[in-house]
């Protein structure tokens, strides 16, 4: 899990590499710094953020955080616990 840690980082550091990079070129060669821009976007929002949110959800139950009338009940019980505390 390490690993895959590295790797998203790595893609997130390249894609804001690759956007500057494109921004600083975009007067001298619009092509290729809209191309670096385009590049850099897909990187952060269709590579990396998948990725991320693949590895920071793996062993979790998605139930736990579904809101359904169970877990409404339990939000209320702990407000009820915190205002009684305070």
């Amino acid at each position: 899990m390490k690993k895959m840690k590295y790797i998203v980082l790595l893609i997130v550091l390249l894609s804001f590499g690759s956007i500057i990079y494109g921004f600083t070129i975009l007067e001298q060669e619009p092509v290729l710094g809209n191309k670096c821009i385009g590049g850099g976007t897909v990187g952060l929002f269709l590579i990396a953020m998948p990725l991320f949110l693949f590895t920071a959800s793996k062993g979790k139950d998605f139930k736990d955080y579904m809101l359904n009338k169970e877990n409404i009940m339990k939000m209320h019980e702990k407000e009820k616990k915190k205002s009684k505390n305070q």
